[in-house]
C-alpha cells in the first residue's frame, strides 16, 4: 500500500481560497477547483447551494456575509476572486 498521495501538499499552490471583504468586492466568480468526491456530505451540500453541478465550473455570486460563511467552509475545494464588473 503506497502513501497517501494528498499528504504533503504545500505551498502557496495548495492553500485555501482567500475570500475578499464585501467593500473591496459586489461580487465574486468562484471556481471550483476540486471534486466534492470523498468530501463530508455536507461540504457538497454546500457546493450545491452554492450553486455549483460540476467540477471546474465557475460561478458569479453576491458577496455577502452567508455566501462568505459557505465559501468558507470549502474553501479548500474553490478558488474566489472579484468579479468582473459590467
Amino acid at each position: 500500500m503506497g502513501r497517501n498521495p494528498v499528504v504533503g501538499r504545500q505551498g502557496p499552490k495548495h492553500h485555501a481560497a482567500t475570500i475578499p471583504d464585501e467593500k473591496h468586492a459586489k461580487r465574486l466568480a468562484v471556481k471550483q477547483i476540486r471534486s466534492g468526491i470523498g468530501h463530508a456530505a455536507t461540504m457538497r451540500r454546500t457546493l450545491e447551494a452554492l450553486g455549483f453541478q460540476h467540477h471546474q465550473q465557475v460561478i458569479e455570486i453576491v458577496n455577502n456575509a452567508s455566501v462568505r460563511g459557505m465559501l468558507f467552509k470549502v474553501r479548500h475545494l474553490v478558488e474566489v476572486t472579484p468579479a468582473q464588473e459590467a
